[in-house]
């Protein structure tokens, strides 16, 4: 849900929002609240990829400067190393979002674009309601058996997160 009032990037900065809210192009958005089985599929990645691939400097529910006015807040990003921005600018390797209850189709697959043209290698969605997982690339939105991190020889299938 996006707000009608206008912020400046300042204002959002300065601001905490429980859950975190996104800041695109003036407005504030807000993100879904995650339940027991997004949570899960959220601890279920991060676990992977901490155990797997230990180089990997993974950040849950991070800002990050997607664009001039644009601060994002994935689920899960992975940087190949530790960012040094409060807000991050420089695209990490992957981000993950997982779907929520509440969220919209719609505005799920522009976020994901968003992430893509920011510059994010590997772009994943997971739902944890419908047990599927996508991978979004310039073809859009492909389900997926398994999310492949090839690079670091780690593979997450479906059910290592659900």
């Amino acid at each position: 849900m996006t707000t009608s009032t206008r912020l400046p990037i300042e204002a959002y900065l300065q601001m905490s929002f429980e859950p975190d809210c996104e800041y695109v192009d003036g407005r504030l958005v807000e993100r879904s609240v995650g339940d027991l089985k997004h949570s899960k599929a959220q601890a279920e990645f991060m676990g992977t990829i901490c155990d797997n691939a230990r180089s990997l400097c993974v950040r849950p529910a991070l800002r990050m400067r997607s664009a001039h006015r644009r601060y994002r807040v994935a689920d899960v990003a992975v940087f190949t190393e530790e960012p040094t921005e409060e807000y991050p600018e420089t695209p990490p390797l992957i981000v993950l979002e997982i779907v929520s209850r509440d969220d919209r189709h719609t505005e799920i697959v522009e976020k994901l674009a968003e992430y893509l043209r920011w510059g994010v290698r590997h772009v994943w969605l997971a739902d944890p309601y419908n047990l599927m997982l996508h991978v979004y690339g310039e073809d859009g939105l492909r389900q997926v058996s398994s999310l492949d991190l090839a690079e670091y020889d780690l593979w997450i299938r479906r059910e290592d997160l659900f």
